[in-house]
């Protein structure tokens, strides 16, 4: 009897030793995964940091050498004059919040409607084939886009309105507005399908139609995601090279008319980075141009993560 009850407690604490050792290990591995997560997380603030780091160091003889104003208040961009050698972003700044604008105005109707239609109105087998292949849009190249907006979109703006040619701000805004629909369309209608079936069911239940409860509950409750999504389409349109490098003219002119050729800051350092002489003035103003386009995603970037934040703590 005892030989037996000595067997038993020692095969019961070697099955405690080894939960221990089990439990030991689990927590070994939680920490490992936590600490690594950690250390990515930091290293992608570094990264950012880094990289203002240099945009800024590179940037900072030029304002040394010629001053603020004269990037920010001059709309002439003309560093190989023989004249008057001139570094006026100005109208490279309007140029790029043109496209920007222009293509939000496209994308943001017409991608928060394709989402509505995916997430409330489309059946299961239409929902399957249609969202797969908006999606596929954003595996299409930039320059894949560009030669399309130079072959199709180019001669159909200069028959539609009467202009020499059809490379233009408006030929950049829908060609961004395409570049940008399947970011729109995908977060607006993860956006849409987190509003709670409750409120859609209130609202059917005291005689609203399925386009009143769309309209009047659906949408505002998923407000904050569409804003979010629309922000991110936002800064992928700001950040885009070589559409509007193949399809907007790189006239780096001041205008307001989305008819007249342009040319965008993102345009500019892919043109002139390349040949630009080593160490010049020319060389550091376009590191100018690359810190005010590294601010203006990075701000957009920001409030939209604001924006999804605010719509998380609201489905909590």
């Amino acid at each position: 009897m005892e030989t037996g009850a000595t067997l038993e407690k020692t095969i019961s604490g070697l099955d405690g030793r080894k939960e221990l050792q089990l439990v030991r290990s689990k927590k070994l591995k939680e920490v490992a995964i936590e600490k690594f997560f950690f250390l990515n997380g930091v290293l992608a603030i570094l990264i950012l940091g880094g990289i203002f780091t240099l945009l800024f160091f590179q940037a900072y003889p030029a304002f040394r050498d010629l001053g603020f104003w004269e990037f920010f208040g001059g709309a002439t961009w003309n560093p190989t004059s023989i004249d008057k050698i001139r570094y006026g972003i100005l109208s490279q700044i309007v140029s790029t919040l043109m496209v920007t604008f222009g293509a939000l105005v496209i994308a943001v109707p017409l991608g928060v409607a394709t989402a509505a239609y995916l997430s409330e109105m489309a059946q299961p087998r239409v929902r399957e084939i249609l969202k797969p292949t908006i999606e596929i849009l954003a595996a299409i190249p930039s320059v894949v886009v560009g030669f399309l907006g130079i072959v199709l979109v180019n001669p159909l703006i200069s028959k539609i309105f009467g202009v020499s040619h059809g490379l233009n701000a408006l030929n950049g805004s829908i060609l961004l507005a395409i570049m940008a629909l399947p970011t729109i369309v995908s977060l607006s209608e993860d956006a849409l399908k987190a509003v709670p079936r409750s409120y859609k069911e209130a609202s059917l239940a005291l005689g609203a139609t399925r386009w009143q409860t769309l309209s009047r509950v659906s949408v505002p409750s998923a407000l904050s995601g569409i804003i979010a999504s629309v922000m991110l389409g936002m800064g992928r349109a700001i950040g885009e090279t070589m559409t509007v490098l193949m399809a907007t003219g790189n006239a780096p002119a001041l205008t307001f008319n989305f008819l007249d050729a342009i040319q965008t800051m993102t345009a500019t350092i892919a043109i002139e980075l390349g040949e630009v002489p080593y160490n010049t003035t020319h060389y550091f103003a376009l590191f100018v141009i690359g810190l005010v386009l590294f601010v203006m995603t990075f701000v957009v970037n920001l409030i939209s993560d604001l924006f999804l934040q605010k719509y998380q703590e609201v489905e909590r």
